[in-house]
């Protein structure tokens, strides 16, 4: 059977239960002309993005053996206002398929598998396989996520979009009601503290526009 391994990559806690979705703000070749540049310059081959029609705005990596595929909700897309917005998201996608993060996901799944059976007794199992359970279920870890982020701020000012398309991005989300709590068992860092890095990576290249 064919693994696929999905990344949330920027699936959100929903803080505000009545925030709701208008129209898209960004139009579908909006999003092509975007991801056609992002692809070309981080070396990714070409393929269509996949449209999602949810309400929650996200994007993420699908991976399965020798392909992968980018998928955009239609939620992400009635917040943000700018292509350089969606360029910075796309480009951090591009950062989680260009640094090897699916072979070493896949790889920690493996070893919680592999701790998770040489355990004795159903209690140390159950908590243990409950943990394990939770950071599969996330996708990446934090540490890849914050490479992605920077990946993604590297790769979109060098494609020609504003380096602060991600923060941009970010914040706009975040004003809309989604928003990454602290926890141990989330796989984004938390808001506040990623936006701090964002904002200081973007400044490195240039001034806020």
């Amino acid at each position: 059977m064919k693994r696929v391994f999905r990344s949330l990559s920027f699936l959100f806690v929903l803080l505000l239960a009545s925030t709701t979705v208008s129209e898209a703000a960004l139009d579908r070749a909006t999003v092509d002309r975007a991801w056609k540049r992002i692809a070309a310059q981080a070396g990714i081959p070409w393929q269509q993005v996949v449209y999602e029609e949810q309400k929650e705005p996200n994007a993420w990596v699908k991976f399965s053996p020798g392909h992968h595929s980018v998928h955009v909700t239609t939620g992400l897309m009635a917040i943000l206002n700018t292509e350089d917005e969606i360029a910075g998201i796309l480009a951090h996608e591009a950062g989680h398929i260009q640094l090897g993060h699916y072979s070493s996901s896949a790889s920690r799944n493996l070893l919680w598998g592999l701790l998770f059976n040489s355990l004795k007794g159903d209690a140390a199992r159950e908590i243990v396989g409950g943990v394990g359970m939770v950071l599969a279920e996330s996708g990446f870890s934090r540490e890849q996520e914050v490479e992605a982020d920077d990946y993604g701020i590297r790769v979109s000012a060098a494609a020609g979009y504003s380096p602060w398309g991600l923060v941009r991005a970010m914040e706009r989300m975040k004003a809309a009601g989604f928003k990454t709590s602290p926890s141990g068992f989330n796989s984004h860092p938390p808001t506040e503290r990623r936006l701090l890095r964002l904002r200081s990576n973007a400044a490195a290249i240039v001034p806020r526009d």
